[in-house]
């Protein structure tokens, strides 16, 4: 495969040059660079030295990949990699990219991953594309959507990530789906795709609720929480209204503390500790967003024994719907309790949830079915 130049929408991508080597150097030096991608660890220049005199021209000799170097048109200034990193015999590549630090923010990627999927499909006459992604990387997952990929589905990884997730993400892109130049694309920055790839591709917020008693905080649970957490969770009325692990133990907590992490990186959930004015854990609060509905979510929460009866839960889950709603696009929230959980039914009303029936054995527990009381928040609700 002959190695080309493509110009367009504003960006430059030609095959890699030695004189290259120390702004490679440079840009790999990027902790979410070295976090997202296999590039080596530590990066020094031999590394970036070898990848663009040999290993990118390697690639394009045996027709195996398309590694491009994207640059500034005018000051010819190194930007970004983009390019396709493999290609096989049944009309499939898949496309891989960084940015450099300097460079973002500026759309350069999403230019360049659209100009190297268009001559892809119209020069080499591929018949899909595909891309895939550590789960967590958010940044590069928006930059796909962006750049008109679908995100398919989750795949596992064949090799262990730095923070224990196993998973990676994978999307297609098919001929006649890339947006044109200067299009916004199916996940502009208004969509629902690009709003939440941008909400949980930055650290979980710290949110705050107004309790009669002081200011509470949400926020992600700490090693400071997790003996109250352990003490919650071991109370009868933890045990009798929850599925949480019986017995519990500090490892049950632990294992918590890990999964919240890795709902957030999935960006399947946000899963809060709410700490008093003191900075004591009062309760755990957890907001799920549906896997069917991408406007439905629900939550779930418990209170600490200690701080039952001060107002605390109505308030965070007040914050917290807010939250969902305007930072997640969210329509609808819903809570569901077992028939007969009064304190977490009369939590709901205060919080202005509205019921809405009872679903006959709508909910598994421990063994069977219980019957459980619906209701809900819409965001109208709180225009």
């Amino acid at each position: 495969m002959e190695p080309v130049e493509i110009i367009e929408d504003g960006v430059l991508l030609r095959p890699w040059r030695e004189a290259d080597a120390d702004a490679v150097h440079r840009a790999c030096q990027d902790p979410d660079i070295q976090r997202w991608t296999t590039v080596p660890r530590p990066y020094r220049p031999e590394h970036a030295h070898g990848f663009v005199t040999e290993l990118s021209g390697r690639a394009w000799a045996e027709g195996t990949g398309a590694p491009f170097a994207v640059c500034d048109p005018g000051s010819g200034e190194l930007l970004g990699s983009c390019g396709l990193v493999s290609v096989d015999g049944d009309g499939t590549g898949e496309i891989g990219y960084w940015t450099a630090p300097w460079a973002r923010g500026r759309g350069v990627t999403v230019r360049a991953t659209r100009a190297v999927a268009r001559w892809a499909f119209g020069t080499l006459g591929l018949r899909r594309l595909l891309w895939q992604a550590e789960v967590g990387n958010h940044a590069s997952r928006l930059v796909a959507l962006r750049a008109g990929f679908r995100i398919d589905g989750r795949l596992r990884l064949g090799r262990p990530a730095p923070d224990g997730l196993q998973d990676g993400w994978v999307g297609s892109l098919l001929p006649g789906e890339v947006p044109e130049p200067g299009a916004t694309g199916p996940a502009g920055p208004g969509t629902l795709a690009a709003r939440r790839a941008a909400v949980f591709g930055r650290p979980q917020p710290t949110l705050f609720a107004g309790a009669d008693a002081g200011e509470l905080r949400l926020r992600p649970m700490e090693e400071q929480d997790l003996d109250a957490l352990v003490r919650t969770c071991r109370d009868p009325e933890t045990i009798r209204w929850t599925t949480v692990p019986d017995p519990y133990d500090h490892a049950d907590a632990r294992w918590y503390q890990d999964h919240c992490r890795e709902l957030w990186a999935r960006g399947d959930a946000a899963c809060f500790a709410i700490a008093d004015p003191d900075d004591r854990y009062a309760g755990s609060i957890d907001l799920r967003l549906s896997p069917a509905d991408p406007l439905l979510a629900d939550v779930g929460f418990m209170t600490a024994p200690t701080a039952r009866g001060r107002g605390y839960m109505p308030a965070a889950l007040l914050a917290l719907s807010a939250w969902g709603f305007t930072a997640l696009g969210l329509a609808r929230i819903e809570w569901k309790a077992h028939v007969g959980n009064n304190a977490s039914h009369r939590v709901a009303e205060k919080a202005g949830f509205s019921f809405e029936g009872i679903a006959r054995g709508g909910i598994p527990h421990r063994g069977g079915r219980a019957d459980v009381w619906i209701a809900a928040l819409l965001a109208e609700d709180l225009a």
